[in-house]
């Protein structure tokens, strides 16, 4: 596997995907150790450059899914704030109307605002009950992924 590395914030795409999915099999507070069998070494050490963009590469992808958490808490308060407001609305419309036992029309309407109101309140409460913790735990391997310890060695060895 060649991982060409760049130095920053780019290694191969397969590479990648395969440490990744690798380290997503581990709880989050493992320690790793990455071994990196290369075909024909080059004659100078190899090593310290494929350490160096393995580190940046997952500190870099720890920022990013520290920064998609940050944005999806802001989009969940936001639309919190929005759902609340229109569960709100639609509550204090239901309540409203008027009571009429034998009218559908208007019993449909009721439940039909009662129900829009909480439907509203779906998005809020599925990004703070369910989206956010994976962002962590991904967050959390990719930071111990950026603190692994690397060894490069021949593949003929």
């Amino acid at each position: 596997m060649d991982p060409t590395p760049f130095h920053h914030r780019d290694l191969d795409t397969d590479a990648v995907e395969f440490l990744e999915s690798w380290a997503m099999e581990f709880p989050q507070d493992s320690h790793f150790r990455i071994q990196i069998h290369i075909e024909e070494m080059p004659k100078e050490d190899p090593a310290p450059v494929v350490v160096a963009a393995i580190h940046n590469y997952f500190e870099y992808k720890s920022v990013l899914a520290r920064r998609n958490l940050r944005l999806l808490l802001l989009e969940g308060r936001t639309s919190l704030m929005i759902g609340l407001g229109f569960l709100a609305m639609c509550l204090l419309g239901a309540d409203l109307l008027p009571v009429s036992p034998g009218n559908t029309f208007l019993r449909v309407l009721k439940e039909s605002l009662i129900i829009g109101g909480w439907v509203a309140m779906w998005r809020p409460m599925q990004i703070f009950l369910y989206e956010w913790w994976p962002l962590v735990r991904r967050g959390k391997i990719y930071r111990k992924l950026g603190q692994a310890m690397v060894h490069v060695v021949s593949a003929k060895a």
